[in-house]
């Protein structure tokens, strides 16, 4: 398969950018307040305050440390993104695989279990698998 790279890479990369556009306005927009960026392999992370009130007050993500839209993982601070990175690029290849589908299927997941009684972050199996690969 690593012969063939050079063209799965690119689309993957196009698969999640719906996601990946997502990440990207919320994160540009984060810039003219002290917002920051870096590169991280083909990763694109922000952090700083705008992104950490999001974090810390936006309903499904309330308290969440960083969070994962396509090739894009917005984190409160750098530590934070530095703690979490190993768990947000285990979401950057669910959306290589889940493309377009993933934050429904996420949301889907997440919506089934609160109906079931069970935690919709801890039990989805999206979350699971992350914790899994990079515990």
């Amino acid at each position: 398969m690593s012969g063939f790279r050079w063209i799965v890479t690119p689309l993957c990369i196009l698969w999640a950018s719906p996601g990946t556009l997502l990440g990207l306005t919320i994160g540009l927009a984060s810039i003219p307040w002290r917002g920051r960026m870096q590169r991280v392999g083909r990763v694109l992370e922000f952090w700083g305050p705008p992104i950490a009130l999001v974090l810390r007050r936006l309903p499904p993500l309330r308290g969440a440390a960083a969070v994962t839209f396509g090739h894009v993982v917005l984190g409160r601070s750098l530590a934070d993104l530095n703690c979490t990175r190993a768990h947000e690029l285990v979401h950057v290849r669910q959306y290589e695989r889940w493309g377009p589908f993933f934050i429904p299927a996420y949301l889907l997941c997440w919506l089934v279990l609160r109906i079931r009684g069970r935690d919709g972050y801890w039990d989805n199996p999206f979350e699971r698998q992350a914790y899994e690969e990079a515990p």
